[in-house]
């Protein structure tokens, strides 16, 4: 048995929540996603369409947020047998936006602990917001170090707003030490690896120039000018069990399209 995690920054699921409805629904039978965590919601709780994800085989846990931000957990009914012990936000730590949601799923590879998050962007360093972010980065970690204690097998997921190295921008000497590449946010992200946790995309052989992003302006899709931002981390127990980790570029296809794509891990 394999369990299928996959994560997505859908910016707006008002406009987007029939693209992830089809892309859920294209996936292979024996394939399907079992895990599904979504980012920028930019959406309340009660405004999310829970039911058209119900007819769909998916359970939600929602922490939305109005206009920005905002995270979601979908899992497949048919393969996660329970739903537990939900956390919104990093507890502790004082945040009015919506960026964390963590869930233990009881699945065919046994209890694993899930965390979504959409990390902060931090604008420009030298900001209140890029304070803001290293902030948040440091209080995520002291967390995760908690929670991999409590659960070994772990996976965080999301929209990290960071490139970890040169290899993940498309331009790594024109954009060196602006957002998304400074040192410092390498740094806090190297520091979430040192918990144990390993980057599932680059446990295999990868070809160069892939991403999962790309702004919406200058034909950056089409020229392949983009950043890989979104990630999928395993812990120590689960990273002899990760069997494929790739990067879906199909959904950027789409007419209105999310800027970001999912990325799939599977498990097993």
């Amino acid at each position: 048995m394999t369990l299928k995690i996959a994560t997505w920054n859908v910016n707006s699921l008002t406009i987007r929540a029939q693209q992830v409805l089809d892309w859920l629904a294209a996936q292979p039978e024996g394939e399907k996603i079992d895990a599904l965590g979504l980012q920028e919601l930019k959406m309340t709780d009660e405004k999310f369409p829970f039911a058209e994800f119900e007819a769909a085989g998916y359970s939600a846990q929602v922490f939305g947020q109005k206009t920005y931000n905002g995270v979601a957990w979908l899992t497949r009914k048919d393969s996660v047998q329970s739903v537990t012990d939900v956390q919104k936000n990093i507890p502790g730590f004082s945040d009015e936006q919506s960026r964390i949601i963590a869930a233990t799923l009881q699945t065919s590879l046994g209890s694993v602990r899930v965390v979504n998050g959409y990390f902060v962007n931090g604008q420009a360093p030298g900001t209140e917001k890029f304070e803001y972010k290293m902030s948040w980065l440091r209080g995520l970690r002291d967390w995760l170090r908690e929670e991999l204690a409590a659960h070994p097998q772990l996976v965080l997921v999301g929209d990290f707003n960071i490139t970890f190295d040169d290899r993940d921008t498309h331009d790594p000497e024109g954009l060196r030490e602006t957002i998304h590449h400074t040192e410092a946010e390498r740094d806090q992200f190297k520091h979430l690896l040192a918990l144990g946790l390993h980057d599932a995309f680059r446990l295999f052989e990868q070809a160069p120039k892939l991403y999962s992003w790309w702004d919406y302006r200058d034909m950056a899709f089409r020229r392949n000018k983009g950043l890989r931002i979104d990630y999928t981390l395993v812990s120590d127990a689960l990273k002899p069990k990760v069997q494929s980790c790739i990067i879906d570029k199909a959904p950027r296809k789409n007419e209105r399209p999310s800027d970001h794509t999912p990325v799939v891990c599977t498990l097993g």
